[in-house]
């Protein structure tokens, strides 16, 4: 599976601070965040429910990445979604070991792992 999930019984404006706080006691700090409810009502004049992408990073983990396999950095951040349903929010993670697998790179695969146990960490204090 590409992602792992938890559900909060939070609205969204208060889940989307929950989770960065999370996320910065993991030190993943954000390097992106795209609004897609935004973008859609924008360009297509859409309405869809809250709805963000986060791109998260730790840069010693990401210098390791990079380090083994330059071109690699196609693969990060690990992304998340921060997604509005009904009264609760879902926070939806990708898997970088599944991500990453894509590389042959021993170093990358292991980075992915490292990564990976930081996101469960991240959803685990979340619930």
């Amino acid at each position: 599976m590409y992602e792992f999930n938890i559900t909060l019984n939070q609205p969204f404006a208060e889940a989307i601070e929950t989770v960065k706080a999370a996320l910065m006691e993991e030190q993943l700090g954000i390097v992106s965040e795209v609004d897609v409810q935004a973008v859609f009502k924008a360009k297509m004049d859409k309405d869809i429910p809250s709805y963000r992408i986060l791109g998260a990073c730790n840069p010693k983990l990401a210098d390791r990445v990079l380090a083994a396999e330059p071109n690699a950095g196609a693969l990060l951040p690990c992304n998340l979604v921060v997604r509005a349903e009904g009264d609760s929010t879902v926070v939806s993670f990708m898997d970088p070991v599944t991500v990453m697998g894509l590389s042959e790179s021993d170093e990358v695969q292991a980075v992915a792992a490292e990564a990976k146990e930081k996101l469960q960490r991240v959803a685990a204090r979340l619930q």
